[in-house]
């Protein structure tokens, strides 16, 4: 079978590439397309994810969003009535939704984001079959016109596809190698920072307040006791970081992508205000507090479990970072505390209990490969 993957962001080649490495074993034949977006470029080098590269990413703007998707679904729509796919997979991809549906080509779609509504409306009612967390309900999808019966749940968190596989390929000389390459002070313990998506359409048209203020209160009140880094997402966003806190001690901007499972198993704790990287760290049993503007379902379900304490005020940030840094010992003394069970073995525990109970979305995929 030909099978024509669109990927487009760093979260689709963490989850997709273990479904090429698993198609391409079992002799299908596989085109793999992104765009040009410099964390998703970088990382399918990391992850030697062959994608080829047609159009760009639209920004933050309306006008060029919509100019660089049509621009794109125009190149695509050539290179794949030449490869002639049997089937699409995407993340919801507006341009392959558009060039599948105009070249009569069975599409496969995965979304965890329903938050995300401008690219869900131009994808979903055109998917031959939606494959989606069973965290989120069926009215999510229905009322974008997906019949039920085009509904597949699996009973996973994407980051499960990668987490698996990542954590026992990173050694602790490649941990070792990656604390000295950012020069972390080994007697502190490090916190790691991962701004919004600033560009993505369910940020800029909700207009909804910035984390900003909040990273900037982690870092005035403690880059002195503690390595803080910062995972920016765009080369404006690093260069806005770099600058702001440029004469802070102590904060340390990434400028490289990075193999982000190697960060996290760096980090005492994540502080999250995207979605992914919040659910990977949490299902690797690490402390999360997500500053998140978005609620998300994939979230939701986490906070429910534990996993992730959400915050949205600087005084309630304050308090959870020092309670989950503090000492060992002074959180079994703090008998009373909500947190007391917010501490590492517990959130191993956690972790690994929901983990040993998930399905792998990649099996999940395969039973419809032939019987849509």
């Amino acid at each position: 079978m030909r099978i024509w993957f669109d990927i487009l962001t760093p979260k689709q080649i963490m989850f997709f590439k273990y479904f090429v490495d698993t198609l391409k074993e079992e002799g299908h034949e596989i085109l793999c397309t992104g765009r040009e977006y410099r964390e998703a470029k970088e990382l399918a080098k990391i992850k030697k994810l062959d994608i080829h590269t047609v159009g760009k990413h639209g920004g933050d703007n309306k006008f060029e969003k919509l100019n660089k998707s049509t621009e794109r679904a125009f190149l695509l729509s050539t290179l794949i009535n030449s490869f002639k796919p049997d089937l699409t997979v995407s993340f919801s991809s507006p341009e392959a939704s558009r060039v599948a549906f105009g070249l009569g080509i069975k599409h496969y779609i995965f979304n965890d984001s329903p938050h995300a509504t401008a690219v869900a409306k131009l994808t979903v009612p055109l998917a031959d079959r939606l494959f989606c967390p069973w965290v989120i309900p069926l009215r999510e999808w229905t009322k974008l016109g997906l019949e039920q019966e085009r509904l597949t749940h699996y009973k996973a968190l994407d980051p499960i596809v990668w987490i698996k596989k990542e954590l026992q390929y990173n050694t602790r000389e490649e941990i070792s190698k990656m604390k000295k390459k950012l020069q972390l002070n080994n007697a502190k313990k490090t916190v790691l920072i991962r701004p919004e998506e600033i560009k993505a359409s369910y940020i800029t048209d909700k207009k909804v307040k910035s984390s900003i203020e909040l990273i900037d209160d982690i870092v005035k009140k403690f880059s002195d006791e503690y390595n803080i880094l910062i995972l920016a997402r765009y080369l404006d966003q690093v260069d806005f970081y770099k600058y702001r806190f440029e004469k802070k001690e102590g904060t340390k901007i990434i400028e490289t992508v990075t193999n982000g499972n190697l960060l996290l198993k760096i980090a005492d704790l994540f502080i999250g205000a995207g979605g992914t990287m919040s659910a990977e760290a949490a299902l690797m049993g690490k402390p999360v507090i997500s500053i998140s503007p978005i609620n998300f379902y994939v979230e939701k379900y986490l906070i429910k479990m534990g996993l992730i304490k959400k915050v949205k005020t600087s005084t309630s940030l304050t308090k959870y970072i020092k309670i989950i840094l503090s000492h060992n010992t002074a959180r079994k003394t703090n008998k009373n505390s909500l947190n007391n069970n917010f501490d590492q073995d517990n959130l191993q525990n956690v972790s690994l209990k929901i983990i040993s109970e998930m399905e792998d979305p990649i099996d999940i995929f395969k039973k419809f490969l032939f019987n849509p």
